[in-house]
């Protein structure tokens, strides 16, 4: 090639360095070659917006657009930098050989302090932080940015401050790491760390070609395994993920991946070892590893930190249930009442009950923490709701009939309960609906308080949109500490009742499940 390639770079100490790394392995081939240092997209002008194009990336924004204005020939970036998917246009000519994968630790006077309660450690890595606080759950990390001598001056100059974390392959290119450092071996970095990428057009065969020359295979093969975790975990800088891939002696890959939330209080890790060859499917499956174990929902809530929440639940969701809501929903939960079971006399559930009405899962558990199924002598059993009919079925014996509300209930036993005497197992905050219909209509109630439901209701932000609610005594436990703002999605026809006491809005899911109103939420967010 006869016209001299131009060498795209940010003009930071660091990224000069690196473009220097991959100008000399180029005239080393015979190529002529020349740096172009940009400091801003300034005059360079695109005729389509950069959402169009996919450019993303904080620290590659500035050279994609200088590439794809020609103005330069190839961009070199420091790979961990560089988002898993690139513009449109542009693809990746070439990996250098990886320098220190490391995260080195550089501290002031001794590193005493790492057997201490208290310490203070500086990192503006989200994923240092996690991983320090994870193994040094006492100590305080607080935030440092800047280039790499300005971070190691603010060390200095911070009395308070133990150490500070940086990139081994930075302070090492550099020539300045400090004599009071050490390698942190037991923390995985970033996917990608200490690898220099150069990047090219796509339509630009002569270019790629090139670049091809001074690829290096196995750095390659291992940042795209850690890359593709990255990306298959739907990461970013923001989220605290550390991968590793190498090669050992014996031509095998070896992966450890690492996900954790924030704070460091939850870590999920996975570690795997294929035959160099058969490591393809490699990244895919340690990812699908850490989002069994939680990590969809430790990366939903990463990436929802920072959005307002708009709906509430007065019941604690499972993690399955919190998946199903559309994106853009940001859910919040939380037990709006707490049950207390009550003890009932052994002669009182082991008599002879002609009509048993039985209206929540709740009941059933005080029903059988005071007795066995074996010893009930229940004639006919009246349910209401799907859920707590299966699970009468399932513990204690065949249900005679069963509504979804137990207004519904009492107008069917009014017609046609055997008798005209019911027990009916119920909560010291009960709805008097049926109670009241039966006794008009000459029906015997006899209530047996089976269990106590107690208000544990948090005040949430008065902006929120939606409120779940899943019983009529969750609405009371919410008007205690909140007001009737928003929409109440309710789980039923009673707890919508109650709910209209307070709420313009209300509507009522399709069938009594958490799952429907889940539904009946998303809906209203399409």
């Amino acid at each position: 090639m006869s016209k001299t390639i131009r060498i795209g770079t940010r003009d930071s100490q660091l990224a000069l360095w690196q473009a220097k790394a991959v100008q000399s392995l180029l005239e080393k081939l015979g190529h002529q070659t020349e740096l172009v240092p940009v400091k801003s997209t300034g005059d360079l002008v695109l005729d389509r917006p950069l959402h169009e194009l996919g450019i993303t990336g904080a620290f590659t924004k500035t050279l994609d657009i200088a590439m794809l204005n020609n103005d330069i020939d190839i961009a070199v970036h420091s790979l961990k930098d560089v988002p898993t998917v690139l513009p449109i246009g542009i693809v990746q000519a070439a990996v250098i050989k990886r320098g220190n994968i490391k995260d080195t630790l550089v501290f002031k006077n001794n590193e005493e302090f790492l057997s201490s309660k208290e310490a203070i450690v500086a990192t503006g890595s989200l994923r240092r932080r996690a991983q320090w606080l994870n193994r040094y759950p006492t100590h305080t990390v607080v935030g440092l940015r800047g280039n790499i001598n300005l971070r190691l001056q603010k060390l200095k100059e911070n009395q308070d401050w133990n150490a500070a974390i940086f990139a081994a392959a930075g302070i090492g290119r550099l020539g300045i790491t400090p004599e009071d450092a050490v390698n942190l071996d037991w923390m995985i970095p970033a996917p990608a760390q200490g690898a220099i990428m150069v990047a090219a057009l796509e339509e630009d065969e002569e270019i790629r070609a090139i670049c091809a020359e001074i690829n290096h295979e196995e750095t390659e093969i291992c940042t795209t395994i850690e890359r593709k975790f990255l990306n298959l975990l739907e990461g970013g800088c923001s989220a605290p993920i550390g991968a590793l891939a190498y090669i050992n002696k014996n031509e095998e890959v070896v992966f450890k991946g690492v996900l954790l939330s924030p704070d460091g209080t939850k870590k999920i890790e996975v570690t795997r070892t294929e035959k160099l060859g058969g490591h393809h499917n490699i990244a895919q499956y340690c990812s699908n590893y850490i989002i069994e174990r939680g990590g969809k929902k430790l990366m939903d809530g990463i990436k929802n930190q920072n959005k307002k929440t708009n709906v509430y639940s007065t019941k604690s969701l499972t993690e399955g249930q919190e998946q199903l809501f559309n994106e853009g929903i940001v859910a919040t939960s939380n037990d709006a009442i707490k049950i207390s079971l009550n003890r009932i006399t052994p002669a009182t559930l082991k008599a002879p009950i002609k009509n048993a009405i039985i209206t929540s899962k709740n009941a059933v558990e005080a029903i059988l923490t005071n007795c066995t199924a074996e010893e009930l002598n229940f004639e006919n059993i009246y349910c209401v709701g799907r859920r707590t009919k299966r699970m009468v079925e399932k513990r204690i014996g065949k249900v005679t009939h069963s509504e979804n509300n137990a207004k519904d209930l009492a107008n069917y036993l009014v017609e046609y309960i055997d008798g005209t005497e019911a027990t009916y197992f119920c909560s010291d905050l009960r709805l008097d609906y049926l109670p009241i219909i039966l006794s008009e209509n000459n029906i015997k109630v006899n209530e047996i308080e089976a269990y106590q439901t107690k208000f544990d209701a948090i005040e949430v932000d008065e902006n929120i949109e939606g409120i779940m609610f899943f019983s009529p005594s969750t609405v009371q436990s919410f008007i205690k500490k909140n007001h009737g703002n928003g929409i109440a999605f309710c789980i039923g026809e009673s707890t919508a009742l109650e709910a209209k006491k307070h709420f313009e809005d209300v509507r009522v899911a399709k069938v009594p499940t958490v799952e429907s109103v889940i539904e009946l939420v998303n809906e209203h967010y399409i």
